[in-house]
């Protein structure tokens, strides 16, 4: 054993990259960006539904568009970071995403706003996976792990509501575009940043021919899976086109599974999923994303629509869950991840949100902020930030170098998958709960106003019988964790490279899980 290896427990490293720490705050910029992005363009949909003159049939198309290209290319964005480089990768991805930004705030046409956010969609697949995996790469020592991974967790779950803030004041007080334009100087910075401080280690790209078939089966099974839900969300689960696109994401994905246990140079080894502690993680975390979309989608219409809040307004009302995930995720995960056992994070984490989700079943049109809201949302970010730290260093930790890049994909994976099913999912159990209820009370109501305060009741109704869905979601999301999840608390020596066939030339020093 080297005698880095044989470092006593606890001791920082001294041998690693001395630029790490800035490293990071690039790493966390960009990420920042790619997660804000998938909240700020939501509230400026319908500004830039007019400008530009997209119809209600196809305003879906701005959301979709980025949805699918992102969805369906992370697994090849994990192989190339892999196989260019993570740095690369990430700079490459910072760079093209700026432009397609640009294009989509300079949009003139609805095709040519689909068209970036499409693009934007590609340089993110390319740019999310290469941000994770750098940051496994970088941070081997198990206490600066917790603390960069604490970082880059609270920013990976609070980002979203960040993005309604941001977004809400883009929107009400300059223009729609700059919900665009703001991602330039966020991509500039962090690119330059890690142009000049991120040393990626040595030897640990996987450099094996690209595997073809898997690239264009894993895409396209990925892409048929998110535009299936996208579509039972606007057009109903019985749909035609819904069922079929279902239909082949499970043939094409069982025939991916096939082809990758055979060839020589996988795309997705299936050495990185079928290990117990990885599959339990990407399984819990896309069900805990599912709640999760739910809660942002029937809040944001809660408030905004029920209450009245402005666009501002509503994102200031998700501060406080902001405020519990980083609190979660830096002074609870960060602190408590190299004593405890993961799933002892992870399980309790996931029951807190579930205990904060189960308040807001309580939900009615005049419901106190303070009261009701307040706490739910104060539960939900401790819960979420304590489980989700853990878990993205888990799914990346004890992985070969040369396999970091789709680990780090399947993370995201998971958790896009797992949007697009809550985003379909709960807003037809909302839809359905909302239809049942005007039908059995609108002949009570014989006046105009007495008809708009049954719609808001139906409204509200339907809200909280989805978010009853999503208590139960995170509750499996916990038995998950605490079942499947093994691994005991990371230890503060470090070992190279595990796992059958790892070549010497991709064996890094990385953080050892005590079993």
């Amino acid at each position: 054993m080297s005698e880095t290896a044989a470092k006593a427990p606890g001791v920082p490293d001294k041998s690693g990259d001395p630029g790490r720490w800035k490293a990071l705050v690039f790493i966390a910029l960009a990420q920042l960006m790619v997660v804000l992005d998938a909240t700020i363009v939501n509230i400026a949909l319908p500004s830039a539904q007019q400008d530009l003159g997209i119809s209600d049939g196809n305003r879906q198309w701005v959301v979709t568009a980025y949805a699918l290209a992102f969805g369906g290319l992370l697994l090849f964005g994990g192989r190339i970071a892999d196989l260019w480089g993570r740095k690369r990768a990430f700079v490459t991805g910072l760079i093209g995403f700026a432009v397609a930004s640009a294009l989509g705030g300079a949009a003139t046409t609805g095709a040519m706003m689909f068209g970036a956010r499409a693009l934007q969609g590609v340089f993110g697949a390319l740019l999310a996976p290469a941000a994770l995996s750098l940051l496994a790469v970088t941070f081997t020592d198990a206490k600066e792990r917790a603390k960069a991974f604490g970082i880059y967790g609270a920013i990976a779950g609070g980002g979203g509501a960040v993005g309604l803030i941001l977004g809400g004041f883009l929107t009400e007080y300059l223009d729609w575009r700059w919900t665009f334009f703001v991602n330039i100087p966020f991509a500039v910075v962090a690119a330059a940043g890690a142009y000049f401080v991120i040393r990626e280690p040595a030897g640990g790209r996987n450099r094996s021919p690209l595997d073809v078939p898997g690239v264009v089966l894993s895409t396209l099974g990925l892409v048929a899976l998110v535009y299936g839900f996208t579509r039972a969300e606007s057009e109903g689960w019985s749909d035609t086109l819904t069922v079929s696109m279902f239909v082949a994401s499970a043939v094409l994905l069982a025939t991916f599974a096939l082809v990758e246990s055979r060839v020589k140079a996988p795309l997705l080894p299936l050495r990185v999923v079928t290990d117990r502690n990885r599959g339990g993680i990407y399984l819990s975390l896309g069900l805990a994303v599912i709640g999760m979309f739910g809660l942002f989608l029937f809040l944001t219409y809660y408030l905004q629509v029920v209450r009245g809040y402005t666009p501002v307004r509503t994102g200031f009302a998700f501060l406080p869950m902001v405020a519990g995930m980083i609190t979660g995720s830096t002074q609870i995960g960060a602190r408590l991840m190299t004593r405890v056992a993961p799933r002892l994070l992870m399980g309790p984490g996931f029951l807190v949100a579930a205990t904060g989700m189960l308040l807001l079943t309580q939900l009615e049109i005049g419901s106190s902020y303070a009261a009701v809201l307040l706490p739910a949302m104060l539960l939900l970010g401790l819960g979420m930030g304590t489980a989700f730290m853990p878990a993205m260093s888990l799914a990346t930790q004890g992985v070969q170098p040369r396999d970091a890049g789709v680990a780090s994909a399947m993370v995201n994976t998971s958790q896009q998958v797992g949007g697009a099913i809550g985003t379909a999912l709960l807003n037809t159990i909302a839809a359905s709960a909302t239809t049942s209820y005007i039908q059995d009370h609108i002949a009570d109501a014989a006046t105009k106003p007495q008809q708009q305060l049954v719609q808001l009741q139906a409204m509200v109704n339907g809200y909280t019988s989805a978010i009853w869905f999503a208590v139960g979601i995170l509750v499996v999301a916990a038995v998950i964790a605490l079942t499947l999840v093994d691994a005991g608390r990371p230890g503060g020596t470090k070992v190279t490279g595990s796992g059958s066939g790892a070549d010497a030339e991709d064996e890094v020093a990385v953080p050892v899980i005590a079993h």
